[in-house]
């Protein structure tokens, strides 16, 4: 059993508090850096960080604290009972070829399931879909504007998927240095309704079992 909190700091950065039967762990997504326009909680700590590739705006490591272990890129990784798997994708342009890689990441957490999109730049390909099958909670991009995927593609990646939740991230905000566009683009797009939160938490009898729910975060 596992109960998930998740808390939002901008762009792609997460905090997710996990409370499994043995164990606590925070995780922190992405942590940009202070030239992004906004800067991180100065508390900020973890025993996990994620990177999805190495840019000001999703791999600025050392604005974490807590002598966290530090995932930079694909792989299989175990800490603290957190199963982490790192899987290799493309940013910005169409299969990576202008920007470079991108790592996407699936948590197992207790009986939780987690994937996080970083910086996905391309519709995913089937052996991508293939270990994301079965996910509880998305985290998708959906700025586009050359970035990221936009709304049109981050909406094929939910029907694809289809999760429990999404929470969509990496969009435009008054503070932050990126021209992209908004979430609520991508909510038009969905046709979903978002419920807006400064804090999620979410347990495996808290997932909703014949629709997905929608969560908008206010930036912490």
């Amino acid at each position: 059993m596992a109960t998930l909190t998740f808390t939002w700091h901008g762009l792609s950065c997460f905090r997710i508090l996990a409370k499994t039967d043995t164990d606590e762990v925070a995780i922190v997504t992405d942590p940009f850096a202070p030239e992004m326009g906004v800067k991180l909680p100065r508390n900020l700590t973890a025993q996990i960080v994620t990177l999805s590739h190495e840019h000001l705006g999703h791999g600025a490591a050392e604005q974490v604290g807590g002598e966290p272990f530090v995932i930079r890129g694909p792989g299989e990784y175990e800490v603290k009972d957190v199963f982490v798997y790192g899987i290799p994708s493309g940013h910005g342009a169409p299969k990576g070829k202008k920007e470079g890689p991108n790592t996407l990441y699936r948590f197992e957490i207790g009986d939780l399931s987690i994937a996080h999109l970083g910086d996905i730049g391309h519709p995913l390909t089937d052996l991508e879909l293939d270990r994301l099958e079965d996910i509880d909670v998305l985290l998708v991009p959906v700025g586009g504007q050359g970035s990221t995927i936009g709304a049109d593609e981050a909406v094929k990646i939910v029907n694809r998927l289809e999760p429990r939740v999404v929470i969509p991230m990496h969009y435009a905000d008054a503070d932050i240095k990126l021209k992209l566009d908004s979430a609520d683009t991508f909510f038009r797009e969905v046709g979903g309704t978002a419920e807006k939160v400064e804090k999620l938490k979410i347990s495996r009898k808290d997932l909703p079992q014949d629709s997905t729910a929608f969560y908008q975060f206010t930036r912490s």
